[in-house]
């Protein structure tokens, strides 16, 4: 779909939004004797003009062309409400048979910024996976191909091309290599759909499974071991900002496919198991969109890219593997395979960048989405300016965290009789003993945040800003936080 600025409603046929604040009606001023029926079409369809809330009408003065009001609320003119303006008018025109909306902003108070974010939110509504639908049929087909925004003050275009096109781009990478299906995006075909980045001055390297043992990455390629497919360790760094600058790394969980190998999963539902590179899918689409709006900054991206496979080779629970860190883990579950390829990735991440700050993202527990359901991620880290510095950007992206503690009764449950430590600890606290895993591979000194995705990589309901299936979430909150906390 394009994206369109202009001074004035272009010709030919096209559908009309209006936005709507509240119960008040001044914006229908304008269709002189028109408005009374519209009114009365509002009536009919209980439109209480409140944000995401919209009716349509047909306006037989002007050949019959369809009227979209959105309502925008009373005190919506924030940048979540303008997402949520131009998300739903795509939602409601983007199979409609429409190929071209105006959405007029004239008579509004919004700035450059609301503008453009309107046009985000159309652009990231519009994402779709129809990849392998060919039966589809015509009346399920897209249609709208233009949305032109009227009335945006002066650097409105200029804020949508520089700053948020690009950042859509990299959720759209990310919600790609989340849906496609685990014969598709495997460790190595993951790294061949990132590729591209190198075209936008990304600098790529992959470590395959012999330089990863010489390495010593026992633990990543444990998880490995079962499967056909080959391990990547996959490291994109953009270099933006002051030359030889350290980097802000960013490490992403990228098991292509879980079957929780031995400690199998159950049937029901396995095949979600596609998206458990939901980490490491949000790390690539933030560094697109980094590199596509030329951040200035240096940020390295990580992705350890498994698949967890049960065949005759596959880990076995009890094994003792040694990560790249030197210390020893018991493996107790081998469903538990996340924070083994973490370890190691972050390890490595240590040795080779020397960061001051790691963010680890990963569709991590289970225990996580029972927590909070499918509306937030959970954040432990052992920094406070880190953790507040993330939640700050996470409420400004929209991309929801919520922090949760850390603590030495907690790191005491993943003590092992034979080794330094077991993959998993007891049933309660399933998400924290998991970060406390992960906590014992940060160096001394390094701010850690671990960011567990797992309600939020995927979605069964539709938002205002994607529709059912990957969100792409972390993509913007990543891309915030470079903004807020690194950028100078």
């Amino acid at each position: 779909m394009q994206i369109r600025f202009a001074a004035q409603h272009p010709a030919g046929d096209h559908s009309l939004v209006v936005p709507i604040a509240g119960t008040a009606r001044a914006a229908l001023e304008r269709f002189g004797a028109a408005k009374t029926g519209i009114d009365a079409a509002l009536k009919r369809q209980r439109f209480d003009g409140e944000p995401g809330a919209s009716a349509e009408h047909y306006l037989d003065s002007d050949g019959g062309r369809r009227l979209l009001l959105v309502g925008i609320g009373s005190d919506a003119l924030t940048g979540e409400g303008a997402e949520r303006l131009g998300g739903t008018v795509t939602a409601r025109l983007l199979t409609s048979g429409e190929r071209e909306a105006v959405i007029d902003l004239g008579g509004i108070p919004v700035s450059a910024d609301f503008a453009a974010r309107v046009a985000l939110g159309a652009m990231l509504r519009s994402w779709r996976h129809d990849r392998y639908r060919t039966r589809l049929k015509d009346k399920l087909k897209p249609t709208l191909a233009t949305i032109t925004i009227v009335g945006a003050p002066d650097g409105a275009e200029a804020r949508w091309a520089e700053r948020y096109a690009p950042l859509a781009e990299g959720v759209f990478l990310t919600r790609e290599l989340v849906a496609e299906p685990a014969n598709i995006i495997y460790p190595e075909s993951f790294v061949e759909r990132v590729r591209h980045l190198t075209e936008l001055g990304v600098e790529i390297r992959v470590l395959g499974e012999d330089e990863m043992a010489k390495l010593g990455m026992g633990a990543l390629l444990g998880v490995s071991q079962g499967s056909v497919r080959d391990a990547q360790l996959l490291v994109m760094s953009w270099n933006g900002g002051e030359p030889g600058a350290t980097p802000t790394v960013f490490v992403g969980k990228g098991v292509t496919f879980d079957t929780g190998g031995i400690s199998i999963k159950p049937a029901q539902n396995m095949e979600m198991m596609k998206w458990d590179m939901g980490g490491a899918g949000a790390v690539a689409g933030a560094i697109k969109a980094l590199a596509g709006r030329k951040a200035k900054a240096n940020v390295v991206g990580i992705c350890g890219l498994v698949e967890n496979m049960p065949d005759g080779n596959a880990q076995r629970p009890g094994d003792v593997v040694t990560t790249m860190s030197g210390q020893t883990v018991e493996v107790i579950n081998t469903d538990a395979e996340g924070r083994l390829v973490l370890c190691d990735a972050i390890t490595f991440a240590q040795k080779e960048f020397r960061p001051k700050t790691i963010v680890d993202l990963a569709t991590l527990t289970g225990a996580m989405v029972v927590t909070f359901g499918h509306e937030y991620a959970g954040i432990f880290a052992n920094d406070d300016k880190l953790a507040a510095d993330l939640i700050k950007s996470a409420d400004a992206s929209g991309d929801k965290l919520w922090r949760q503690p850390l603590g030495e009764a907690y790191d005491r449950l993943i003590d092992s009789p034979i080794a330094d430590m077991k993959n998993v600890g007891p049933r309660e606290a399933g998400s924290i003993t998991a970060a406390q895993f992960i906590q014992r591979y940060v160096d001394d000194g390094v701010a850690w945040a671990h960011l567990d995705i797992a309600g939020v990589a995927w979605s069964d309901k539709p938002s205002s800003t994607y529709d059912k299936g990957a969100t792409g979430y972390g993509v913007r909150l990543l891309d915030q936080f470079i903004a807020d906390s690194v950028e100078r």
